[in-house]
Order: C-alpha cells, then structure tokens, then sequence
C-alpha cells in the first residue's frame, strides 16, 4: 500500500510540474507566430548587408560566429493592453530562467533593454536582447550562432551600426512598432 502511495505521489508532483513549467523561449516564438498581436521574423545574418570589407578582423570574427536573427514584438495597443501585461510577464518569466546569464541591462530609446545568453562564458550559442515599452509594447531578438564570445557583443553592435540593410524586412520591425 505504501509503495502505491509513493508512486502516485511522484506522479502527481511530475503531472503538478509539467502542468507549471514555463515554456522554453522557442517554444514560445512557436506558439505565437500566428497570434496578430506579434510579429514574428527569421533573418539570416547576410540580410544585415554588412560590407566585410570596412570591418575590422574582430568584427568578421564576431560576425563569422552569427547565423541568424529570431525577432519577436508585440505590439501594444488600447484594445490588447491586458494580453501586453501576460505576455511580458511570461517572457520576463522564461528569461529568468537560470540557464540565462545576464550580460548588460540598458535604457534606450525605446525603453528598457536587457541583454543575455545562453552557453559558456567563452562560446555563446544564443544571445537574446529583450526591450519593452509601456506605450509601444516589447521586442525580443534571439541572436543565434556558435562559439560566439561575449567580448565580441559590443563588435556585434558596432557590425549592426555599418549595415545597409536597405528596408526590407527590417523595416517591418519599425513599421510594426510605430
């Protein structure tokens, strides 16, 4: 009898904690893709436009080691204003996730920004940048690659500065978020 206690017990803790876990950060881009309140886009890094030849060799470094962008925004608006505080309370829930290691906090233009990354300190293999705004909404960018080096963060900044991306789908980022 007590063995059949013991064994329920387990799967009632297991059923409690699967029913309660907090969904991985794929996981959520997936299951929002199709909601009209995001925005969801996949760019390679060669979308960027970025002229390899005025780069110095850390930023082709740093550039070498990057794959692709994951861009998620929601886009907040009088008629969602309830959904924007769950969904950023949900993805401010997944980012505290101890596997993430904060790298920098920022205020900006848009409003506060925080940076941080998935992997060991000398070879990253996601970096994600979350930004939110009460008026506007939130942006959430997984910048995905391999082996990518903190240091290099700020030469990913700098890349980002001299691309020519020309509009595009870029420009649906900043179209969404006006």
């Amino acid at each position: 009898m007590r063995k059949i206690t013991w064994v329920m017990a387990v799967l009632l803790l297991g059923i409690t904690s699967a029913c309660t876990s907090t969904p991985s950060l794929q996981q959520y881009y997936v299951a929002n893709s199709e909601n009209p309140n995001f925005l969801t886009l996949d760019l390679p890094v060669g979308l960027l436009n970025i002229q390899k030849a005025q780069l110095t060799e850390e930023q082709k470094e740093g550039l070498g080691s990057l794959k692709k962008l994951n861009v998620l925004a929601f886009k907040k608006t009088d008629a969602n204003a309830a959904d924007f505080q769950k969904e950023k309370a949900v993805i401010k829930s997944i980012l505290k996730n101890e596997d993430f290691t904060e790298l920098m906090k920022m205020n900006t233009e848009f409003g506060k920004a925080t940076i941080k990354y998935l992997g060991d300190d000398d070879a990253i293999d996601e970096v994600v940048i979350y930004g939110d705004n009460e008026d506007k909404g939130f942006l959430v960018v997984r910048v995905l690659g391999k082996n990518m080096n903190p240091a290099r963060m700020v030469q990913f900044v700098q890349v980002l500065e001299k691309s020519d991306y020309q509009g595009g789908e870029l420009s649906k980022i900043a179209e969404f978020m006006k």
